[in-house]
């Protein structure tokens, strides 16, 4: 097994240093120049389009309110992406992996928005009449013409249902119940299996109540004490972003138990965990948000924009809080112990808080990807899909579980990388499709 680990870690390297990142940051740029800059227009315009979005919705009964799918997004997105994941672009790919970081989200946001777009417009009603059916994937036969685009759709589907089992964060989650209750491990498993299916049972519906909840307690508690932390070391902030800059170019020398890192590592960590943590180019997005109620693809599309940008901000503060407390130097960690011991640092018994906003997190983020997976499913196979993806998720979370999360990670990246590869080239196809407002006043 640790021979194709090791050989599943080169190809994700190659992907994400190489492919992936000349892709995000083309189509980025492209789409950031063509739409005359408009992720900072809906930034500086936002709480007049979100009272917009509100009217809209309240005028249509069919679909599922654009704000719980905010927070149902929120719940794959506002999690342990932000707070686990990204630790280890920190420690493995130093200082300057939170600079690439930064440069995916600013190219991602635009590509979020233009996968949730082409969702919209290629959505239709499901059986009952009374919601929407809708993915980046209905589009492919149109970019790349009927015969591949279903070839296409098949293997986007497959991809999609494998990335839809959270094998990373169920590993992080059971390991953490067995710190607390000294049960045996597959008594865990099967509990959090049990869960995870009642609530997939319900559909986007029941996880956009169950989301929009929990998300919220998650986002103060944890941004709050992230600030708190980073206040109590205002001093060293300033030669913390400048190491951010200077690694994100020239690398970084071994230091205490960081064993150093090149450009490229930081590039590949960065770009990874942002498109891991904000769910960039992946299909999710375009899979939950073609529920919402409005009719208007650009007015739901926007809010992609906002989550982007909150689930950098999250990641932005772990990462600081990382550097700033110099534990991203500290080896032997897993990923989910660093934050716990940062905050251990400065707040009593926090360790326990930590460890129930881990739990929190692991929960809204698996029940997320589980309800998107199923959804893949029936569009590999609308007799067999689900049936199989069931099978193979049961499979999956058990046997995972039993390995360190820094492999159980390669997972989700490989799968992750060639469903980037896949939308990219599908929303670059069909860009002239997508429409930006070019006054956001007259949009609201």
């Amino acid at each position: 097994m640790n021979t194709l680990f090791r050989f599943f870690t080169a190809v994700d390297a190659f992907l994400w240093s190489y492919a992936i990142f000349i892709l995000i940051v083309l189509a980025g740029l492209y789409l950031t120049f063509r739409s005359r800059f408009y992720q900072f227009r809906v930034l500086e315009h936002l709480p007049s389009a979100l009272k917009k979005m509100m009217k809209d919705s309240q005028k249509e009964s069919v679909g599922v309110s654009p704000f719980r799918l905010f927070f149902t997004t929120s719940g794959g997105k506002i999690g342990i992406g932000n707070s686990v994941a990204v630790v280890t672009a920190i420690t493995v790919g130093g200082p300057g992996a939170l600079f690439w970081l930064w440069i995916a989200a600013m190219s991602g946001m635009l590509i979020k928005y233009a996968e949730i777009y082409l969702g919209m417009h290629y959505r239709r009603h499901n059986a009952k009449q009374d919601g929407y059916n809708g993915s980046l994937m209905f589009s492919f036969s149109d970019a790349f013409g009927s015969h591949w685009g279903r070839i296409l759709m098949k293997i986007g589907g497959v991809f999609l249902c494998i990335y839809g089992v959270e094998v990373y964060q169920f590993t992080i989650l059971t390991d953490t119940v067995q710190k607390i209750v000294p049960i045996h491990r597959d008594v865990i498993i099967v509990g959090v299996l049990l869960l995870t299916l009642y609530i997939a049972m319900g559909g986007v519906r029941r996880l956009a109540n169950f989301c929009s909840t929990l998300a919220p307690a998650f986002l103060v508690a944890y941004v709050g004490m992230c600030l708190w932390i980073l206040f109590c070391n205002a001093g060293a902030l300033p030669g913390i972003v400048t190491s951010v800059f200077k690694s994100a170019f020239v690398g970084h020398a071994p230091l205490g138990g960081f064993v150093g890192s090149g450009v490229f590592i930081a590039i590949q960590k960065g770009m990874a965990r942002a498109v891991y943590s904000g769910d960039i180019a992946i299909g999710f997005d375009s899979i939950i948000q073609s529920e919402s109620k409005l009719q208007q693809p650009q007015h739901q599309a926007r809010m992609a924009i906002v989550s982007t940008f909150s689930d950098t901000m999250i990641c932005t503060l772990t990462s600081l809080v990382i550097l700033v407390t110099g534990l991203w130097q500290t080896g032997g960690l897993q990923d989910s112990e660093y934050m716990q011991k940062a905050m251990g640092l400065y707040f009593p018994y926090s360790e326990y808080l930590m460890e129930g906003i881990i739990l929190l997190a692991c929960l809204t983020t698996i029940q997320s990807y589980f309800v998107v997976g199923a959804k893949s499913a029936t569009f590999v196979s609308r007799r067999w899909g689900q049936i199989l993806f069931f099978c193979y998720a049961i499979v999956a979370f058990v046997f995972f579980a039993h390995f360190d999360q820094s492999q159980v990670i390669l997972v989700m990246s490989l799968s992750g990388g060639i469903l980037v590869l896949i939308n990219l080239s599908c929303m670059l196809r069909l860009r002239k499709k997508v429409t930006f407002s070019k006054k956001m006043q007259d949009d609201i």
